[in-house]
Formats: structure tokens, sequence, C-alpha cells
């Protein structure tokens, strides 16, 4: 299957043939825009060492970087229209920035002072449901959305400023869990407009994605009669106008789509994980090479990009990542209250149940009582 490509790994301009077809969305980019994708994969990865570095202090349960991933994360996140729903698995940090999301608020997740991070109803978080740490269940979810949206006739109208449609994010390890592909038979089989988002980052924790697949993974998808595409996930302006093109189909009714974005993890699965137990050095610094804010970078300067814009830009994430620092430290553990919330959409008489229980118990200890 072709590859993608409009960026070389030096940041020169140079699409392969199977780009083509895409080139006059980046064609249509402004300046401002650019230089936008490359403000936010830097200031994220920022904040994803900040956080990391947060974790290593004792201030997180756990954080799982997406330094490496930033490109193809970046480019899709702007592909989508603000009135798509946005379907994260658990390493999308610049993805739900971009929506909407406080940063501080997958902190709070990390850190075990939220039940779920955000409100995904809250019109501020761009329609970006909450993270989702058990492989591939939100792949479930987002097919059922985007049935649900085809039928109630929010798809499909031709009319791109109302059309809805659904961006899903997996890794190369969900993908071969079964509910990934119970989803794909879903959405094939009822047109849902749903973009299956694979970042294929070369490892499902210890395991290389030789080991998953004998085939590219686009060809899972494929399989079901899905048109996919493959793209290089280092090449922001790839992963925009490839997002942005087969989103547009699914908006319109042709059904789902799907993308393998080939990159790399450059950390660890998570904080809890140690990649030297795995895979060597070499490997690293090979794809090190086609880091994909160097390349960014080098295609702003080539294009006449001063120093200036890179100087505010590296301010900027430091201020960004001092702040989610400042934040953290001042959260407080949440009270019993919270449990009770947003289990049901509506009040619930089990929950009301539950509370008074709690609250009964919990007075039984007053005066010393035990």
């Amino acid at each position: 299957m072709p590859l993608v490509r409009v960026l070389e790994a030096d940041g020169t301009y140079a699409p392969s043939p199977a780009a083509d077809e895409y080139l006059p969305l980046i064609d249509a980019l402004t300046d401002a825009e650019l230089e936008q994708f490359y403000r936010d994969m830097v200031v994220i990865r920022a904040i994803d060492t900040q956080a990391t570095n947060l974790q290593r202090q004792g201030q997180l349960a756990l954080w799982p970087p997406s330094r490496g991933q930033e490109a193809a994360q970046v480019g899709s996140a702007h592909a989508a229209r603000r009135q798509d729903t946005i379907f994260p698995s658990y390493r999308e940090h610049v993805v739900t920035r971009i929506r909407g999301v406080d940063p501080v608020d997958i902190i709070k997740l990390m850190r075990g002072t939220s039940h779920g991070g955000w409100d995904p109803t809250d019109p501020k978080n761009g329609n970006t449901r909450i993270y989702t740490l058990v492989l591939g269940s939100q792949t479930l979810h987002a097919a059922g959305y985007g049935m649900g949206l085809a039928f109630d006739g929010k798809t499909g109208s031709g009319d791109p400023e109302r059309d809805e449609a659904v961006v899903v994010y997996y890794g190369d390890g969900a993908s071969s869990q079964g509910d990934v592909h119970e989803a794909m038979v879903f959405a094939a089989s009822y047109d849902a407009p749903v973009l299956f988002f694979l970042q294929n980052n070369h490892w499902a924790i210890s395991v290389p994605v030789e080991t998953q697949s004998r085939v590219p993974l686009a060809g899972r998808s494929a399989g079901y009669g899905i048109p996919s595409v493959r793209l290089d996930g280092n090449d922001v302006l790839a992963s925009y106008a490839v997002s942005r093109a087969l989103l547009d189909q699914a908006r319109a009714g042709l059904g789902p789509r799907a993308i393998e974005a080939v990159t790399y993890r450059m950390g660890a699965h998570t904080t809890s994980d140690d990649p030297t137990k795995y895979r060597g050095s070499d490997e690293e610094q090979s794809w090190a090479q086609r880091d994909p804010i160097a390349r960014m970078r080098a295609f702003l300067q080539n294009r006449g990009a001063g120093a200036s814009f890179f100087d505010e830009v590296e301010t900027e994430a430091a201020d960004a990542a001092e702040d989610l620092r400042a934040r953290t430290l001042t959260l407080t553990a949440p009270t019993h209250e919270t449990m009770f919330q947003n289990v049901y959409t509506d009040p619930h008489p089990l929950m009301d149940e539950q509370r008074a229980w709690l609250a009964n118990y919990e007075a039984s200890f007053e005066g010393g009582q035990q």
C-alpha cells in the first residue's frame, strides 16, 4: 500500500506520488495555520515532558508519553470540524488540547483526583470523549455513535457545516483487539461516518508490529471494505490533508474511512515501562532522525519563518509546562460526593440511595463512635 508523504525527513517539500490528490488541501493552508501546527507540536511536547517528570517525582500515578507522535495527532485534530466528535484512547494529549480540553484535566485522571478527567458534554471540551484505557473499546463507542448520527440524519446532507463525523484513535496493539474488528464490521455495515485513525507507533508495549501483522495494518480495515490510506505519521501535512479528505467523505454519507499513520513512540509505553528491555538504541536513533517537530521546523524555515517566531513558540511551551506543574501541585483529593456524579446522564434513585447510605455511615463515626 503506497505511503502518503509530503515532507521528507529533512523538511524538504517533496510529495510522494500517493500524495498528489491531497495537495490542494495543503496549498490552501495559510502561513498562520502552518505555524499553528508547529506551535501545537512544540507546546504539547513540553507539557508531555513536564508530566513525565511529575510522575517520576511522585505527583502522578502514571503518564503515557506521546513524544514522537505529535504530527499524526496535530494534523488529524485540525482536520476535524468543530461539530465532529472525538474518541481518544489515552495518549492523544494534543488532540484533546486542540479541541479545548484543559491538560490539567488529563493530569487529574492520572493523579487519581478525577473519575473521568473532564465532562464530554461541556461545550468547551469540543465534543471530546474521555480517555479509555481499556484497549480498543473506544472504537465500539465511536462506531455506535456514528451509527446514531446516520440514523438521526446528521450526516450525508451535503452541508459541511452541519453534517457530523467521528474520529476514533487507537494504536497498533489495539488493532489486534476483537473490539476494533467488531467496530469496523458495524461501521461498514451501517455506513457510519467514522474515521478510524490508527497510530502505528511500532510497539504494543514490548511486542513489535511485525509480530502482530504480516501485512500493513491499513489492510485490516480495508478487509472490511473500508477505504484505507497509509501515511507518514511524522509528517503533519500528510496527516492533516488525508484526515481532512477522508472526514469530508465520511461526513458526506460515503461510510467509514481508515488511516494508518506510521509513526514511532520515542519514549516509554507509559512511565511504568522500560523500553530498553525490548528495543535497541540504533532503532531509536534512526527514528530520531525523522522527528516530526524538527521536520516541520525545517520546512517553516525554508518558507521564511524567522528566529523570533521560533523563540516565541519556545517561550510559550515553557510557560505552558510551568503552568501545568504549578496547577498540578495545587490539586486536592476529591470528595466522596464526586463518585455519584456523572454515573447516569439524569438523576437516578440508585445514586440517591447510595449517597444517603454513605452519609449515614460516615455520620455513625461522629463523636468518637466506632
